[in-house]
């Protein structure tokens, strides 16, 4: 793998998907944005989302991953990620909905194979077909890394369960119709030495007892996060996602290649800020008239800053390829998550300083793509839950 802000894939199928996405990002869906005046600022509705859906699913992006039944190519997760990764590096507002990450197949995970026939008829192919659009809930205020300790329950009621507690960051939640809900099955865990048992439930969000609230603003001013409440909500056992008290295990079981699919698209994002930062170092005059550039202070900064992209990058593709072929890449996924988030934040913090006041300003592409690589490092477990994973998997190696 060599260094490049616009990779070449040797492969054709990678090289044809590759090419035709970039049309799509720097023409078509850069219109629509331009034409309804969509910025990262804008707050935006189902109504900006959906057109982006189904044209992507038109243009054959939309669950792509999937298998050809679902309309899908069946991509190998390299091929996902060299995608994710350029929708990263367009710099697009609405580009999280191209490929399904807002509330769409991406988001849903792999529980596809979990689901019976029923649910597939009623929420699932629906979602793939972008007409409907879901949310995850399973953090809680008391339960982000610890999920085990979430107090959302399910009660057994009759014909369904009724199920009680309060999810937050639930991404996507503002657009969705339906949420996958991890909750402990009550009356387990409630002794020493009880363990609880966790089941995964789909929950429509106009259901009696469910409410949607505008979750908490990140500091990337992104309004995709809602809170979701439940009281005494009633959910029917047809609803149940997999076996009951297996639901931890569908939850956690996607945890790995969500954690590595993730890392492409802040690649593509730091791959953004770096192009952006070359751009102004060869066209930024200082004293004398020369451009950033010349000063040898800024060409050590950004060999750094392209030195930990390429790092990153390789990394990452490496333990890809390695989870295509079938092998377990559990400490890997920890040790991409841990050195993308820490190298992607260094790239931008680098980028700022080089921007100068411009990148501390609102508005500016820079600033904002600062604050959104800084979450990195805490969403989707921080930097010390990934070398607690990493330090666990050495402990374990012979």
């Amino acid at each position: 793998m060599t260094f490049s802000l616009r990779p070449v894939y040797d492969d054709p199928q990678v090289s044809g998907l590759v090419g035709r996405l970039r049309t799509y990002l720097e023409g078509e869906l850069a219109d629509y944005e331009r034409e309804r005046g969509i910025t990262h600022d804008t707050r935006l509705t189902r109504a900006d989302l959906e057109p982006v859906w189904h044209r992507s699913r038109e243009l054959g992006f939309y669950g792509i991953h999937l298998p050809e039944e679902y309309g899908g190519q069946n991509l190998s997760y390299t091929a996902l990620a060299a995608l994710k990764e350029e929708v990263g590096a367009s710099g697009r507002v609405l580009g999280h909905s191209v490929l399904g990450d807002m509330g769409g197949p991406l988001r849903a995970g792999d529980i596809l194979r979990h689901a019976t026939e029923y649910q597939l008829d009623k929420f699932l192919v629906p979602l793939v077909r972008g007409e409907r659009a879901c949310c995850f809930s399973l953090t809680e205020t008391d339960a982000g890394s610890d999920v085990r300790s979430m107090r959302t329950t399910a009660v057994r009621d009759g014909d369904g369960y009724r199920l009680s507690g309060h999810k937050v960051f639930s991404s996507a939640g503002p657009f969705a119709d339906f949420a996958i809900v991890v909750a402990r099955m009550a009356g387990t865990g409630e002794q020493e030495g009880d363990k609880p048992s966790f089941s995964a439930f789909l929950v429509d969000l106009d259901s009696p007892g469910c409410q949607v609230d505008d979750g908490a603003t990140p500091m990337s001013g992104e309004h995709i996060e809602s809170d979701i409440i439940l009281d005494d909500c009633h959910v029917p056992a047809e609803n149940l996602l997999g076996e009951e008290g297996k639901g931890m295990r569908i939850a956690l079981g996607r945890v790995t290649t969500n954690r590595l699919l993730h890392c492409p698209s802040v690649i593509g994002a730091t791959r953004r800020a770096l192009d952006l930062t070359l751009e102004r170092t060869r066209h930024r005059k200082v004293a004398g008239g020369q451009p950033l550039l010349a000063l040898q202070s800024i060409q050590h900064k950004v060999a750094d800053m392209a030195t930990d992209l390429y790092a990153a990058r390789s990394m990452t593709y490496a333990a890809l390829a390695a989870l295509d072929q079938g092998n377990e890449v559990r400490t890997e996924a920890f040790m991409c998550k841990l050195f993308v988030a820490e190298s992607a934040f260094r790239i931008l913090d680098q980028a700022v300083q080089i921007h100068g006041k411009e990148g501390l300003t609102q508005g500016n592409e820079i600033e904002f793509l600062f604050r959104k690589i800084r979450m990195f490092r805490i969403l989707t477990g921080t930097s010390e839950i990934q070398r607690n994973g990493i330090a666990h998997g050495l402990a374990f190696m012979a």
